[in-house]
């Protein structure tokens, strides 16, 4: 059996003396490992870095198998962050995600679609930690626990909102939730209208949709978060912590 399609680098691992087994995010055919003989080499681990785009050729026996992928590169975007900490940071936290949230084999081509426009975001925009923030939110939605932030649970109000429901993922008014305020989560204003971005925001749309993350998908699994991502909020923290 064989198939070819479009994916993303998100995971490697060690193989035996030169192999590697690379996870990538595919198109059509969502988060499928394969075994990459020499994967260890100069020249394919440069095409092997996580968040690279390339053309995968997969081959198994049988469907169930491990398999084999040969990979050519079709878009470079770890070299182009290398730079850049916090950029490149973003991408090794998305992709860890996807390692760890998404059913192996099962098709999710609207991750495949969100990861797509993430790297873009990151690539060209100033403001892709908002964009970030935002693809987790696409992310748990993907996996079935969207969350719904532009309208109140209670009064239906689309102003004033600041809280987020932990138990229902929706969002609550300043005034309704005021009560409970200790028993509810912060709803940074950039993710129900426009506004100025800063470190405390993003920090604050971090902590929610980790909440969500980690309760819903990674725990039940037997999971927890992702080291990557630990890093890139903890990045947040500090420049929000600094003098």
């Amino acid at each position: 059996m064989q198939w070819s399609d479009t994916g993303y680098v998100v995971a490697l691992r060690r193989h035996g003396e030169s192999a590697l087994i690379a996870e990538l995010l595919t198109r059509e055919h969502g988060r499928h490992l394969g075994l990459v003989r020499g994967g260890q080499s100069p020249k394919l681990r440069a095409i092997l870095q996580t968040g690279n785009e390339v053309a995968a050729l997969w081959r198994g026996r049988l469907s169930a198998h491990l398999g084999t992928l040969a990979c050519e590169l079709v878009r470079g975007h770890a070299g182009r962050f290398i730079d850049d900490p916090g950029r490149l940071a973003a991408l090794s936290a998305a992709a860890a995600l996807v390692a760890a949230t998404l059913p192996e084999r099962e098709p999710h081509p609207d991750v495949f679609a969100s990861f797509t426009a993430l790297l873009d975001a990151i690539d060209s925009t100033e403001e892709w930690p908002a964009h970030y923030v935002d693809w987790e939110c696409k992310l748990l939605a993907s996996l079935g626990f969207g969350l719904s932030l532009t309208r109140c649970a209670v009064t239906g109000a689309t102003t004033g909102l600041a809280y987020v429901s932990p138990r229902s993922g929706r969002a609550v008014s300043r005034e309704t939730g005021r009560p409970y305020h200790d028993k509810l989560l912060q709803l940074p204003e950039f993710l129900w209208r426009n506004t100025s971005l800063d470190a405390a925001q993003i920090t604050a749309g971090l902590r929610l949709t980790e909440y969500f993350l980690l309760h819903h998908v990674l725990l039940p699994q037997g999971s927890g978060m992702p080291a990557a991502r630990a890093r890139l909020a903890e990045r947040f923290r500090r420049v929000v912590a600094a003098p």
